[in-house]
């Protein structure tokens, strides 16, 4: 599932993110969401999160359990 529309993210979901560092690479980093940072209902990079671990990036896949 894609990580570009708001609807499909929340806090306590496993997803892959790039952080803004790692854009050009595309090194991805896993963890759980915290808090939601963007506030628009879609973003074509990708919605912008806070995870458990404190890694602010775009979730560029949701993993499924």
């Amino acid at each position: 599932m894609s990580g570009t529309d708001r609807k499909n993210i929340r806090p306590g979901l496993n997803v892959a993110v790039v952080q803004k560092q790692h854009q050009r690479s595309g090194q991805l980093s896993e963890g759980t969401v915290k808090d939601i940072l963007t506030n628009s209902s879609f973003h074509p990079h990708g919605i912008k999160v806070r995870l458990d671990s404190g890694i602010v990036g775009r979730v560029k896949h949701i993993i499924e359990d």
